[in-house]
């Protein structure tokens, strides 16, 4: 992508006035995004995003600065005008550089990109179909599809240097029901590393009929009551709630400035016995997983709770000075525009030993949250509210009607200590994750649990 003689005089002008530690990250990405509405395609949009980040330390200091110009001599004034803001009284340089090999875990058997847009097509008109002829009133279908192929180069004056390319692909199907009075949404939106094998072999009878049988089946449902509940949360996107309430407090962004509850608590008990919290990239082409960090660091499994236990952070390069800890392989970035700092890839709760029909039938009243929507946190508290996308009541140990409006509200670490069961069906649910480094591709996952008591926002006087 860039010659490796360019890169070294980079990384040693980089160094001029004294930094420790400079670094290369060469991006060239290629995205396809579609929208299909109404059985007809809205929207076609391609492009490549090309650039160079280069990122100085001195430190706990750190400098940041990105270009689109590849030439040597803008590269070099980019990396001049960054050391300006380092000054130290000794000048080091680079080491030589040792190339990485990666080792990939994510075949890709039918790169996207030699796929002609019509097949592309095909398969969001045939979801489109099965979704808008679930029920009668399903009013509108879209659907999404989206591929990727990103190709990076990292190389520092530590002598790393380490290539890697990224595909990945998603559909995502979202469904309005109505009945003329109200409307109500359902949504789906798999997605994997992986190419345009994923979409062939895709189950778009589950994907596109769960989209609008959610959306038929919350357009019948009643207010959800108000109050404190045992709460059944089921598996694959469930996981939700932990990702945002518990694993942005688990990031070395939040933890090294002790703006986290975890801060300083390595070897304390933080959850019930039940759960153990992992963060593993390596997953064989999952939609969170990565090959090698943004900071060229290899993908690892990383338990950061085992048993009740916190055994670790999500650690990057950078914060790993601050914490005196080493990097994890959790340093990412959206793109070349973001210095990486600590970020999530699969992260999930272990699967337990109960059944989910063991889980239900010792509940004996309490909400059912079958899939979750979306919320907010204060990552600095993990206080959330987070909406419920299809919910149920659950009495005498069986499910009830189907209630909407539910609003899941409390604080991860409290909730981490209350969860009393964990089912055996781990799943894993793809969505984006927002931070400081921008919008990245995560998958959160868990088997259904249960939480003896969560306040359930709702209606009052409901039951």
């Amino acid at each position: 992508m860039l010659a490796k003689s360019v890169i070294e005089d980079v990384l040693s002008a980089a160094l001029e006035t004294g930094g420790d530690f400079s670094e290369v990250f060469v991006e060239d990405r290629y995205t396809n995004n579609l929208s299909l509405q109404s059985g007809k395609v809205e929207s076609s949009m391609s492009g490549r995003d090309f650039g160079i980040g280069i990122r100085i330390f001195k430190g706990l200091q750190s400098v940041y600065a990105y270009t689109t110009d590849s030439s040597k001599e803008g590269l070099l004034k980019a990396a001049r005008n960054a050391a300006q803001a380092i000054k130290g009284n000794t000048i080091i340089q680079p080491q030589a550089f040792v190339n990485q090999l990666v080792v990939t875990s994510h075949p890709i058997p039918i790169h996207p990109r030699e796929v002609e847009k019509v097949r592309k097509v095909n398969v969001m008109k045939k979801a489109y179909e099965i979704s808008k002829n679930y029920h009668d009133s399903i009013k509108q279908v879209t659907v999404r599809y989206f591929d990727e192929e990103q190709n990076v180069l990292v190389a520092n004056s530590e002598g790393k240097f380490v290539e890697d390319r990224r595909i990945r692909s998603r559909l995502a199907i979202q469904s309005i029901a109505s009945d003329g009075q109200q409307m109500q949404n359902g949504f789906y939106g798999p997605g994997a590393h992986s190419g345009f094998e994923f979409m062939e072999n895709l189950d778009l009878d589950h994907y596109a009929t769960e989209s609008s049988r959610i959306a038929v089946t919350m357009l019948g449902a009643t207010p959800c009551p108000s109050g404190k509940f045992p709460v059944v949360i089921d598996n694959e996107f469930g996981g939700v709630i932990f990702h945002e309430a518990c694993g942005h407090g688990l990031e070395a962004t939040a933890v090294a400035k002790n703006n986290s509850v975890f801060a300083n608590r390595i070897g304390e008990k933080v959850a019930s016995d039940v759960v153990t919290y992992i963060d593993d990239g390596t997953l064989q082409n999952e939609w969170g997983s990565i090959n090698i960090d943004d900071e060229g660091e290899t993908a690892r499994k990383n338990v950061l709770i085992e048993n009740g236990i916190l055994k670790g952070y999500l650690i990057d390069k950078f914060n790993a000075r601050r914490m005196e800890m080493p990097s994890t392989g959790s340093g990412r970035r959206q793109n070349y525009r973001f210095a990486p700092t600590s970020r999530m890839t699969n992260t999930y709760i272990a699967p337990g030993k109960s059944t989910p029909e063991e889980i239900i039938s010792n509940t004996e009243h309490g909400i059912y949250a079958k899939y979750m929507g979306g919320g907010q946190v204060n990552p600095t508290t993990g206080d959330y509210n987070f909406a419920v996308m299809e919910a149920y009541m659950v009495k005498d140990g069986k499910l009830g009607k189907p209630v909407r409006g539910a609003t899941l509200i409390g604080n991860g670490p409290k909730t981490l200590q209350l969860v009393d069961m964990v089912g055996n069906n781990l799943a894993h649910g793809a969505g984006m994750c927002g931070s400081l480094s921008g919008s990245l591709p995560v998958n959160v996952g868990q088997p259904m649990i249960r939480v003896s008591e969560m306040t359930v926002g709702g209606r009052k006087g409901d039951e």
